[in-house]
């Protein structure tokens, strides 16, 4: 088997259709197989893939184990020189796959390759991008992006001027769309599961890297994504938000100890803070209840890391309370 493209299905019967008929209407070249690996959904995903789709194979974890998790239970199944992970929310442009197994052949240095992917509207989204560093973690909190254009030693976690026309070696690209070489992806563990939402691609990337293989892109190559309809509107706004921080915790105490875990919590305040200055500023100017919300949900995340010991955190799990008020003031209506 060539290639093996796992797809994480959780509820996901609005896009999933769409996704895996691109996959085999588009695929001319290259011998797949796509491994469906279901975290439990409800709403008639797993009947219709049975259904329309009987040559998907189809794995029921009868419950939401998350994105890394649910991914390696279908890296595990897998059978393909390459694997391909790949959200449900995608459209693969047509010969996209084929391409992308051809550029990873014709390059052995690399381990991982990404494609261009674009937005609904047919923009670029910028999937591709460096390691992420302290250095770049302030500049970025700061707003001191205009720093980039001098030098990419000051890049805010993007790649400055960069628009995504030329093939390039990057830090780290998407989970929404990131092949691998098989061989490797399994000798690395696939997906560090502690991470469980956020930060799961970009340390994946990281110890591609570590193992002596680059990640590289290609524009060659081209897939829609649909963004965010995997996980629009299934959480609460600040569950959602809280996810994201614990996970950069996790990331940076992994790869920069417990000095790097706590000049993180610095950095997400100093953001923070900065966000909510700009936010009120708006909000006094021209007031909206959109906005309300948003200040009051960047209020409950700065409280949190305020109360939050980073390192008890991330070794023991130990997360500050925010009292009941404050969550119900954020809450989603």
């Amino acid at each position: 088997m060539k290639l093996s493209i796992v797809i994480l299905c959780w509820n996901d019967l609005k896009v999933v259709g769409d996704c895996l008929h691109s996959i085999f209407t588009g695929t001319r070249s290259t011998e797949f197989e796509v491994i469906v690996s279901d975290n439990g959904s409800t709403d008639g995903s797993i009947e219709f893939i049975r259904e329309k789709y009987p040559q998907v194979r189809l794995i029921e974890n009868g419950r939401n184990l998350r994105f890394a998790k649910a991914n390696n239970v279908g890296i595990r199944a897998s059978q393909g020189e390459y694997i391909l992970i790949l959200n449900p929310d995608t459209i693969i442009h047509d010969g996209t796959l084929d391409k992308i197994v051809k550029f990873l052949e014709e390059h052995p240095e690399a381990g991982a390759a990404a494609c261009n992917v674009l937005n609904g509207d047919g923009s670029l989204q910028e999937t591709a991008r460096p390691v992420p560093t302290i250095r770049s973690a302030w500049i970025e909190a700061l707003y001191l992006k205009p720093l980039g254009y001098l030098s990419e030693w000051f890049h805010p976690g993007i790649y400055m001027g960069w628009t995504g026309e030329v093939e390039r070696p990057v830090g780290w690209v998407s989970g929404c769309f990131i092949l691998l070489r098989g061989d490797l992806l399994k000798c690395i563990g696939g997906f560090d599961e502690q991470f469980f939402y956020y930060c799961e691609d970009k340390d994946l990337c990281r110890r591609v890297g570590e193992a002596g293989y680059a990640v590289l892109y290609t524009p060659a190559a081209t897939i829609t994504h649909l963004g965010g309809q995997s996980t629009q509107g299934r959480f609460p706004a600040l569950t959602f938000a809280l996810d994201s921080q614990v996970t950069h915790y996790l990331y940076y105490y992994k790869y920069y100890g417990k000095q790097g875990v706590r000049r993180w919590r610095r950095i997400t305040l100093a953001s923070l803070s900065v966000r909510r200055l700009g936010y009120g500023l708006l909000q006094f100017l021209k007031p909206t209840e959109t906005r309300q919300r948003r200040l009051e949900l960047l209020r409950a995340l700065f409280t949190w890391n305020y109360r939050a010991d980073p390192v008890r955190l991330v070794e023991n799990g130990e997360e500050p309370e925010l009292g009941m008020n404050l969550v119900e003031r954020v809450r989603e209506r």
